[in-house]
């Protein structure tokens, strides 16, 4: 079976039953049940499989185990389809602002008449939204249960919201398409990227990210804190000399660094796969760069040491801080370049890849070989919430041909596909647990590496879903004969491992060993995906911070550069604001925080039913307590930091992959 396009949304009426779908009341095991049950659990997973079905023939990640469309049970809620179009009417509003402003100029009469036009459809659109919004306030206020139901289902449709917001999207893109015509782009300059938000707020890092203090708190609290690694020795390919360390990192010696534990690296080396592209007949650029950090004795935080803009020291040599003027612009120009190797990495390989893409596989595994009958069933389902519609909305606007990725980021749209596809399938499940991944990157230690706040906000969490996922697997698991025993577990875990290619997915064999699994699941759908998802509204918007592109060649000498050199690399305004959009939506749909476990459909019911989970002193209740004091604990930590790391705090966490 080929997909060339994007895959299909199935509608409820193709679907056939579906009313609102809960947790098991009475969750059992398939080997405690009755020959009957066990037939009837069977026909009800055969029946299942039918709507969820593998297929490695998406055009643009060919080879990713996808599902072969989107049931109807996996369509977003109304409640979230608002909060979307809430957030992209904003979007619009500040792109009105923007042509309002002075930084776009040269349109003619006929361009000028397609935007007047555009934006009249967006503002009737917005009108029709706000209609919708009051009348679904209304159902839900309804006198009755059942008249709510009833006002619910025929005054709000999700396919006309979701027609809505095509709709924005495509006037989004006529705006840019519009804009990006040479003849009416604005001169780079740092101001002219500020006033890019006009009736957004302008993030803090705008201000901030010449700093080299801000440009290495990115690789511990950023979009991406998932590269950078621990090493005992500079890499052969990277020669940093000890005279070029102690000029930096003044009272050290290279030595002494390395042998106390405290150098570190991103290496972009992965990035080989990527090919550089062109946009509008201007080329564009991505390396593959070495950056090389370092803690001072007796400091907390990392310190950019040295940067080399590609693999070969022979092309690109190390540069390193400095206060000559002869040398500023070419260490700016080479923060840049690994900016742009991060944004790539983060987006492809830790966002696209890590999150979205593995936990659809483990989504439509658990769809096809777990009854609904079995309790990990309820305790999964709602961690992957709206994921394969988001995968796909993915597929069809973002990481296709013409969508975002092909405009501003640096890889042709083949090759960026073809590094997630890479990245994807090489995701090792054990070895990126997270305790485990912070050992595997010799950065777990908190006495040599203090600051690092993703590592210690996310311990915290884990251990809190650690917590809910071992006493929930405990109540219907008396011991690991049990686990053993349980046929549809086994063929679970053979289905993830196989048709869903995940590496390193093993069968299961005892108690620990599931709740284990089940806690890497549910982390990586909600707390691992929201690190690497929400910094883009507070850092990635902004392009001069970070981008997907450099749009010169980087510089092969440190001396010798000016300001117009950096700011040329930057990407046109026009691509500026295509990224600020695309982020921004990204970003700032918060919908349905880590431990509020409700149904998908109007009224929104409470997701668990057996009372063995929802008592007063049941798992659920502790789960929710567990993740209070969690808040706590990263609030009272904030307020330490000289900067707040806000983004696993879990009121700031959705259950679910579902943006």
């Amino acid at each position: 079976m080929s997909f060339e396009n994007a895959r299909s949304i199935v509608s409820q009426h193709e679907v056939g039953d579906q009313g609102v779908k809960r947790g098991a009341r009475d969750p059992s095991l398939p080997q405690n049940d009755s020959l009957e049950q066990r037939a009837q659990r069977r026909k009800q997973i055969n029946e299942t499989s039918t709507h969820y079905q593998w297929t490695t023939d998406i055009a643009s990640l060919p080879g990713v185990p996808l599902a072969t469309h989107v049931p109807y049970d996996d369509q977003p809620s109304i409640e979230w389809w608002f909060k979307v179009l809430e957030v992209t009417i904003g979007i619009v509003n500040n792109i009105r602002a923007v042509l309002l402003a002075p930084i776009f100029s040269g349109l003619g009469e006929a361009e000028q008449k397609i935007l007047d036009d555009a934006l009249a459809d967006a503002e009737n659109i917005r009108i029709e939204v706000e209609d919708l919004r009051e009348k679904h306030r209304v159902s839900v206020a309804g006198p009755s249960l059942e008249s709510s139901i009833e006002q619910a289902t025929e005054g709000v449709d999700i396919n006309t919201l979701d027609a809505h917001h095509s709709a924005l999207r495509d006037i989004i893109a006529v705006i840019i398409d519009i804009l990006q015509a040479e003849k009416a782009a604005h001169k780079r300059s740092i101001e002219a990227y500020r006033n890019l938000f006009q009736t957004l707020p302008t993030p803090g890092i705008a201000y901030t990210f010449q700093s080299d203090d801000e440009f290495a708190r990115l690789r511990v609290a950023g979009p991406n804190p998932m590269l950078i690694e621990g090493i005992d020795q500079i890499p052969d390919n990277f020669p940093v000399t000890p005279a070029q360390y102690s000029a930096v990192i003044g009272g050290d010696t290279l030595s002494n660094a390395l042998a106390d534990g405290r150098v570190y690296l991103c290496d972009y080396k992965d990035l080989e796969v990527l090919v550089p592209g062109v946009w509008n007949g201007h080329a564009k650029y991505v390396y593959r760069p070495m950056a090389l950090f370092a803690v001072p004795p007796g400091g907390s935080s990392i310190q950019p040491v040295a940067i080399q803009c590609g693999q070969d020291p022979d092309q690109y040599p190390v540069m390193t801080p400095s206060p000559s003027s002869s040398e500023q612009w070419g260490w700016e120009m080479a923060k840049f370049v690994v900016q742009v190797a991060d944004c790539n990495y983060h987006e492809l390989f830790a966002h696209l890849a890590g999150t979205h893409l593995v936990s659809e596989a483990i989504a439509v595994a658990t769809r096809r070989n777990l009854a609904k009958a079995h309790p990990l069933w309820s305790l999964l389902v709602p961690h992957f919430e709206g994921t394969l519609f988001i995968n796909n909305l993915a597929v069809e606007t973002l990481i296709n041909k013409g969508g975002p990725i092909d405009d501003f980021f640096g890889g042709t749209i083949e090759s960026s596909q073809r590094a997630a596809v890479q990245a994807r399938l090489a995701f090792d499940f054990y070895k990126r647990m997270t305790p485990v991944d912070f050992s595997e990157r010799h950065v777990a230690d908190t006495a040599k590496l203090p600051d690092y706040p993703y590592r210690d906000d996310a311990l915290l969490v884990w251990s809190a879903i650690h917590d809910w996922a071992e006493q929930y697997v405990h109540i219907y698991y008396a011991d690991d004969a049990a686990v053993t025993g349980d046929t549809e577990l086994a063929q679970w875990a053979a289905s993830i491992a196989s048709e869903g290619h995940i590496v390193g997915f093993k069968p299961i064999t005892s108690r620990a060993q599931l709740v284990d699994v089940c806690t890497m699941i549910i982390f990586t759908a909600s707390a691992q995906h929201a690190a690497v998802n929400f910094p883009q509204r507070t850092i990635v918007t902004f392009a001069p911070a970070v981008t997907g592109a450099g749009w010169t060649a980087a510089p092969t000498e440190q001396q010798g550069h000016s300001k117009s050199e950096w700011l040329d690399y930057m990407p046109p305004m026009s691509l500026a604001l295509l990224q600020l959009s695309s982020l921004e939506l990204l970003g700032s749909v918060y919908y349905r925080p880590l431990g509020d476990y409700r149904t998908n459909r109007f009224p929104y019911k409470s997701w668990f039913q057996d009372p063995a989970i929802t008592g007063d002193e049941g798992p659920l209740a502790r789960f929710q307590a567990g993740l209070r004091a969690v808040e706590s604990r990263i609030i009272a930590r904030n307020q330490r930091r000289m900067h707040p790391y806000v983004v696993l705090q879990p009121s700031q966490i959705p259950t679910s992959t579902n943006i």
